[in-house]
């Protein structure tokens, strides 16, 4: 196996991991982003291969939607088609759930560092904001301030 065929693997399971991470995530807007900005420069790249496309699972708003097929490696993924994909790629029906992905282990972080580094792209960095008003757990304490005042007494 040369060099360039791991390299798409590798890009191919951090894109997992990153899919499988949005699909969960509070806010999965930049996972998705950089999940479809990555696959579409592999398939600019001729690295990956629109199979075709899919009904999708989850109809927006009532209304049935299709979704691209396209194979990275080892790894299959579905992304937004555009109008040119329903010209030149086989509608397949209903999602087959025949295409598995690999079980994969990989952190996130690792994986975002990964797909930015091929993007050429900043890793975005996580903003964990605090809350302004932070208020100390006083769970186990109440108890001892009562005993303390009382004993003076």
């Amino acid at each position: 196996m040369n060099h360039k065929t791991t390299n798409i693997e590798e890009i191919a399971k951090a894109i997992f991991i990153i899919n499988r991470h949005a699909k969960t995530a509070l806010n999965p807007r930049e996972l998705y982003t950089i999940k479809k900005d990555a696959i579409t420069k592999l398939l600019k790249n001729n690295d990956a291969q629109k199979i075709g496309l899919h009904f999708s699972d989850r109809p927006k708003l009532s209304r049935q939607h299709s979704t691209l097929l396209v194979k990275v490696g080892n790894y299959y993924f579905h992304i937004p088609p555009n109008k040119q994909d329903f010209k030149e790629v086989e509608h397949l029906g209903n999602v087959d759930k025949n295409y598995r992905n690999p079980k994969t282990q990989m952190s996130l972080s690792q994986a975002k560092r990964i797909v930015c580094a091929y993007l050429g792209i900043p890793v975005p960095n996580e903003n964990k904001r605090c809350s302004t008003y932070y208020t100390p757990s006083s769970l186990g304490n109440w108890n001892q301030s009562y005993f303390k005042n009382k004993r003076k007494r």
